[in-house]
């Protein structure tokens, strides 16, 4: 008797562990192309920023074109992964969001810039909910608690995206190095798309319940309660899934602030040469890949609560001292560290989210997780201009300790 495949239909030589590591494979490569891309926008922006005549007031406001787009999909993606799938969805915001990345360096003025960041937010924010949407169905296929590795890959695909800016940064304009890496994308997509679209997704009455699932936590079942169907949530399971948004707001805003605010500080307040500035964000993701590679091995040995808390704690040490630093290689530890810590706080919280609740919880989460990434760097222009820089980067201290406090008051509905 075949065995149901939760991610896709049942091919016919059955799912198969082969099966589903083609699977995980294609998920992986999309999430390291959202990093990648993402990445090549923000190393950019100091260019772009001097392009527009933009003050960082006005780079602030022109940014949260991005989290108006992301967070208005988000609210809708959960809808269209039910309806269509979130292979299908997945795939789709994949070939929208490099056609939007080479609009920002055509922009001349802070308005039209936010205009055109509005359009890339969208695709962002598309392509992030459909894509741990269909991770969360892929984990529990797997019954290990992988969601992590995923997570990692986006990290690795900022890292190399900031790495590569850094080194072309000095000899492309930026329309030139974006629409390479629109080409790059594409390419990339037409490769992968074949692998999601031939397994597809379950919309949700589809979904197999929770009793049915395999073990998707790391340690006693005893610890975990039971969550309900996610079309027929209670208001207690709505309350968790809101939790979890909240934790990842609280880290996702750190990684937003990095990726647009740490090659400026650098630039600004350290006076580091500009490629070397634009080398911060990459040890940031770099330390982020490294702390999410080894995510699965953290969470079997430690549980969803002290790996909150001990990511939490980390990360608001690392971004106070990335933040105060007197020193450019002081200040590149503290990113360092800062990434270690956060790794593993936001695909946890995802993934609690989409267990609860499928792609309804996943886009819950991910509107206030990614609100966090894209909200948090506007939020840092306006108090750089009220106080300083660096003082605004220890906001993301602040929220970090937050998270870590969060996950702890919140450790048995973490399970473990």
């Amino acid at each position: 008797m075949p065995l149901l495949n939760k991610v896709g239909t049942v091919s016919a030589d059955g799912p198969g562990l082969p099966s589903l590591t083609r699977l995980r494979l294609a998920l992986t490569v999309f999430f390291a192309l959202d990093g990648f891309i993402f990445a090549g926008w923000v190393v950019r922006i100091p260019a772009i920023k001097e392009q527009t005549g933009a003050s960082s007031s006005d780079l602030g406001l022109a940014l949260l074109g991005v989290s108006a787009g992301a967070v208005i999909t988000m609210m809708l993606t959960g809808r269209l992964c039910r309806r269509f799938g979130s292979h299908e969805v997945t795939v789709a915001c994949a070939v929208l969001l490099p056609l939007t990345i080479v609009l920002p360096p055509l922009t001349h003025a802070p308005l039209t810039l936010g205009l055109v960041l509005l359009v890339f937010g969208a695709a962002y924010g598309g392509i992030n909910v459909a894509m741990n949407s269909a991770a969360v169905d892929l984990v529990a296929a797997l019954g290990r608690p992988v969601m992590p590795s995923f997570h990692a890959a986006f990290s690795l695909g900022g890292m190399v995206g900031s790495g590569l800016g850094g080194l072309v940064a000095a000899h492309l304009s930026p329309t030139r190095h974006l629409m390479a890496i629109m080409v790059i994308g594409l390419a990339v997509t037409a490769a992968a798309a074949p692998t999601l679209l031939r397994r597809r997704s379950p919309a949700a009455p589809e979904r197999i319940r929770p009793t049915e699932r395999p073990a998707e936590r790391p340690r006693s079942a005893a610890t975990t309660a039971e969550p309900a169907p996610p079309h027929r949530l209670d208001r207690g399971a709505r309350v968790l899934v809101a939790v979890f948004g909240l934790i990842a707001l609280c880290t996702a805003y750190g990684e937003g602030a990095l990726a647009d605010w740490s090659a400026l500080h650098m630039e600004e307040d350290l006076h580091a040469h500009p490629g070397l500035a634009a080398v911060s964000y990459s040890c940031f993701a770099f330390a982020m890949t490294i702390g999410r590679l080894s995510g699965t091995a953290l969470l079997e040995r430690l549980g969803r609560t002290r790996t909150l808390v001990l990511g939490g704690a980390t990360g608001a040490a690392g971004m106070l001292l990335g933040a105060l630093a007197p020193s450019v290689w002081l200040a590149l530890v503290g990113f360092a560290v800062t990434g270690l810590g956060l790794a593993n706080l936001f695909p946890v919280a995802i993934e609690r989210a989409g267990a609860l609740a499928g792609p309804t919880g996943v886009a819950a989460a991910s509107t206030l997780g990614y609100g966090g990434m894209l909200l948090g760097p506007p939020a840092i222009g306006f108090m750089a201009d009220w106080f300083s820089l660096p003082l605004a980067l220890t906001s993301v201290a602040l929220l970090a300790a937050v998270a870590a406090t969060i996950g702890f008051t919140t450790r048995h509905a973490a399970t473990g």
